[in-house]
């Protein structure tokens, strides 16, 4: 029977055809005379498309996360909307307890109210007293005593409200030789600017921590009656940055001074100049945080903007770093570890995240296998988080030297097995072309098993970029990378950002430049709670 011809019909006006046949033309075109092949060569065309066919399988699994998520977050958005069922029976629930309480209450139902929770004691109370319209007693008009009182707590909010500081600087004259006498103006966080210490606090955090473009908060501005367009906030945000460079440039001399450092970058959409289009810039991160290694110093982060990935730009940022870099396999590091004074610590989260793809693509046992060996790993640096350096040491070469090397042993194996050009064998030869690096931390109890102490900092720029989408310039990415250092620092350190960030725009202006560390995130906590109070 010959095949039937059946239009599609599309929204945009186009026919396509689909023969029920062409699909095996295409398939038969593709593919030599089978009869005329012998056994080697048959041998090697059934490898080579298994090779292409676990290659595509890969493909698939990744466009499929990329769209849907990993199972893990779909797991999250299950759990968010069995939340939103819990929240609706639980309203339904409240309801009909007081139906039945107004009718005459019993113990069972006075007991099946939830008890309510003690609100935070650090909130402040707003006392309501009701007192009876009664003055005297309502059965006998004797004289009302106290007996007691009950209290109830009931939790509210008022909304954040703007709040106009008016300066006042009378000016005095001297009777005798009229001299005038007035005290300074205080300075301005912006030269000339009405924004207080803050609101351009609030204004930063909301966008470089909440991730809130300037345009949605200039329309919640103006439901406040309060007209802030998004030009103003762009050019409050700019002179802010150039506030605080000396603050982010002390800020990278801390970071840097330190033997183990941990790097990363991502890409970040720039708007370039002229033709309306984006180019691709890139955000540099190096975080400094040894408390899994058992040292108390204080955790820090630094940020910075390049136009592109060229190798330069982290071979001039570590110019003057000795020391150990953990980082992924970018290959613009490997000029850093020629003259060896900086070590190379690879991430293993990386050669777990190839073995993990080719698990849920399709089920592979090699890869299966080998991110069950690297979880026994972490459960070894779980154990031993927050140990020091030496005793780290210790139960990693105890411990996790054996599953190292059988691993290193098992890989190989494996890999003699698999077809050259597989997806297995490409993320085998990831993992061995990086072992002699990755053995460094058995030997070593500073360095950690990956890398997600920058990862994680990068997830503030990840959140951003899908909020604002890009960036309008070059000069956009490195303002940006002013305020995700300070923001992510004040995090590392257990600070509310914005705290951190009006207690430093109220007094940098007028801080000496040779004590600018004294405005570092840990330097400062101790002052926050004043930065607290609102101005008078």
């Amino acid at each position: 029977m010959e095949a039937t011809v059946q239009p599609v019909v599309r929204s945009t006006g186009k026919r396509r055809y689909r023969r029920a046949d062409e699909k095996r033309q295409i398939v038969s075109a593709t593919l030599p005379d089978l009869d005329s092949l012998d056994p080697a060569a048959l041998k090697a065309l059934v490898v080579g498309l298994h090779a292409h066919i676990e290659h595509l399988k890969l493909v698939i699994a990744k466009l499929r996360r990329t769209q849907f998520g990993r199972k893990s977050e779909k797991v999250a958005r299950q759990i968010e909307q069995l939340e939103l069922q819990l929240e609706g029976l639980q309203a339904i629930r409240t309801v009909q307890v007081q139906h039945t309480e107004k009718e005459p209450s019993t113990k069972a139902a006075r007991s099946s109210v939830t008890k309510r929770r003690t609100l935070p004691a650090h909130l402040r109370r707003e006392v309501h007293t009701h007192l009876p319209e009664q003055k005297d007693c309502p059965e006998c008009g004797g004289i009302l005593r106290k007996l007691g009182e009950d209290i109830a707590e009931m939790l509210d909010y008022i909304p954040a409200s703007f709040l106009v500081i008016r300066h006042v600087r009378p000016k005095l004259s001297c009777a005798r030789c009229a001299l005038i006498v007035q005290a300074p103006a205080p300075t301005r966080p912006v030269d000339r600017g009405m924004a207080g210490p803050g609101l351009l606090a609030h204004v930063l955090t909301a966008k470089f921590s909440d991730h809130l473009p300037l345009y949605r908060q200039s329309q919640i501005y103006a439901r406040e009656g309060v007209d802030l367009d998004r030009s103003t906030l762009a050019r409050w945000v700019g002179e802010t940055s150039h506030l605080l460079e000396p603050l982010v440039e002390a800020l990278r001399r801390y970071v840097m001074k330190t033997d183990k450092l941990h790097g990363d970058d991502t890409p970040l959409p720039v708007l370039a100049p002229g033709n309306g289009k984006t180019k691709t810039g890139r955000f540099w991160t190096y975080v400094r945080d040894s408390r899994p290694a058992g040292d108390n110093t204080p955790p820090a982060v630094w940020f910075t903007y390049s136009p592109d990935r060229k190798g330069e730009h982290p071979q001039r940022h570590l110019a003057d770093f000795r020391g150990i870099l953990q980082a992924d396999a970018y290959s613009g590091f490997n000029k850093l570890y020629q003259d060896g004074s900086i070590q190379e610590a690879p991430c293993m989260a990386h050669i777990r995240r190839k073995f993990y793809d080719l698990m849920e693509a399709h089920q592979s046992p090699i890869a299966t296998e080998a991110v069950e060996r690297i979880a026994a790993l972490y459960q070894i640096e779980r154990e031993i988080r927050g140990r020091s350096p030496g005793q780290r040491r210790e139960v990693r070469n105890a411990r996790a030297r054996s599953q190292i090397e059988s691993m290193h042993n098992w890989l190989q194996a494996s890999l003699s097995k698999l077809p050259r050009k597989s997806e297995t064998a490409t993320a085998i030869h990831y993992a061995l072309a990086r072992w002699n690096a990755l053995l460094r931390y058995l030997d070593d109890g500073r360095i950690e098993l990956d890398n997600t102490a920058a990862e994680r900092a990068l997830r503030a720029v990840v959140v951003g970029r899908k909020n604002y989408l890009f960036a309008g310039s070059d000069s956009g990415g490195e303002r940006a990378a002013i305020f995700y250092s300070l923001i992510g620092s004040a995090k590392l350190n257990g600070l509310d950002p914005e705290a951190y960030l009006r207690y430093v725009l109220t007094c940098v202006a007028d801080h000496p430049i040779t004590r600018i560390e004294e405005l570092l995130p840990w330097n400062a906590a101790p002052n926050l709670s004043a930065a607290n109070r609102p101005a008078a």
